[in-house]
């Protein structure tokens, strides 16, 4: 009698969670194809983001997400590029004031420098990139650093990798 008892309301209890489960939350987003979008200030150009979908979550906690991939140019006041990010994926959070890029994220400076990461994080307050992922910054001269975390300002001229490790250029010859 007992057996029979728990038998029963263990099947009412999982009709009860598939129900649940079956249920589906939407999230409605906003989309635009195809959208370029300048960044200036006092009417001086400072950069221009490019991304072929873009999907604005307008919820609690806002959000606009770029599922196709960016690619965000950065401009000097004479209009010249300074520094140009490429990512798979990338989304903004109004809330918090921070972007996250990922996956195939490739920073390229005016100076040569090359940055790859699987991530890398902005923080719009603080202005600072930083990766807690797997980091490799290539210099024109060959130089080549690997480092398991990055942090630089806003312009990359100050990078602080950690744990890093890699070849450094001296005269004709790579040494380690």
């Amino acid at each position: 009698m007992l057996g029979c008892l728990v038998l029963i309301s263990c099947e009412n209890d999982l009709k009860d969670i598939e129900k649940i489960s079956s249920r589906s939350t939407k999230i409605s987003a906003d989309t635009s194809k195809g959208v370029e979008i300048i960044f200036s200030d006092s009417a001086v150009v400072k950069g221009k983001l490019i991304t072929p979908l873009l999907l604005h979550y307008n919820t609690a906690n806002p959000y606009n997400e770029m599922p196709q991939g960016l690619t965000a140019i950065f401009y000097d006041v004479n209009q010249q590029e300074t520094s140009r990010i490429v990512a798979d994926n990338g989304i903004r959070r109004e809330n918090e004031k921070l972007i996250e890029l990922r996956k195939n994220v490739v920073v390229t400076t005016k100076k040569g420098d090359t940055f790859k990461s699987e991530e890398l994080f902005y923080d719009e307050t603080k202005k600072i990139f930083y990766s807690n992922q797997l980091v490799n910054i290539t210099k024109p001269d060959g130089t080549s650093i690997y480092g398991t975390q990055f942090q630089s300002d806003e312009n990359f001229d100050n990078p602080i990798i950690s744990n890093a490790t890699g070849s450094l250029a001296t005269g004709n010859k790579m040494a380690f």
